[in-house]
């Protein structure tokens, strides 16, 4: 059985995540090598700034897996446009062939898949989402 990561604010316990993922453009292939290592560390340092903490992450050559944990203050829909907005910004500055290579200058697809996670299936999320790259 799984430990129960309740976390504790000023005024709130909580134990608030979430299973988010989202796409290229198109699908296209273009999260691999040194692009993949950025934006692996734009995640981080993204959730860092913001107050959110990844729990579990997988970066596939056309979508990203996310298993994030924030403040009951944030509202799922605001942690996905912080995450896809911040990150496709900073890869099209650091990588501009990446722009070229995108529909219209945009790297993801509007669409974002999110769901609730509870303690008792975290563990089988976070398998799931490290199990991504087996299959």
């Amino acid at each position: 059985m799984s430990k129960i990561n309740i976390k504790h604010g000023r005024t709130v316990v909580y134990n608030v995540n979430y299973h988010i993922v989202w796409s290229t453009k198109y699908r296209k292939k273009v999260l691999t090598g040194n692009i993949e290592q950025r934006l692996r560390v734009l995640m981080n340092e993204i959730t860092k700034d913001k107050g959110f903490e990844i729990k579990s992450m997988k970066i596939m050559p056309d979508h990203i897996h996310v298993f994030v944990t924030a403040h009951p203050k944030y509202s799922p829909s605001y942690i996905y446009k912080m995450l896809k907005g911040i990150s496709g910004r900073k890869l099209f500055i650091e990588f501009p062939d990446l722009k070229k290579q995108s529909w219209r200058g945009h790297l993801w697809n509007p669409s974002t898949y999110i769901e609730t996670i509870g303690h008792i299936s975290e563990e089988t999320i976070k398998k799931y989402i490290e199990d991504q790259k087996k299959k």
